[in-house]
């Protein structure tokens, strides 16, 4: 069985390339690093897009699209 307690898989201001695997009720992109899922706003499905991570919770994290 998963601990809760694990760190996420990413930090503030890791720079990864993730694919957008789903949308969310609000609309932002879904990736997961590692089944740990991350929000990406201003994507679309199946985008494969360069991320900032600038938000980490427990259980997901926010990102911004690196230009």
């Amino acid at each position: 069985m998963e601990s809760l307690d694990k760190e996420p898989p990413v930090s503030v201001g890791d720079i990864r390339t993730v694919k957008i695997e789903a949308i969310g009720s609000g609309g932002d992109g879904i990736a997961k690093i590692g089944g740990y899922v991350v929000f990406v706003p201003n994507t679309n499905l199946n985008d494969e897009v360069t991320i900032r991570i600038t938000k980490v919770l427990k259980k997901y994290a926010f990102a911004e699209l690196v230009e």
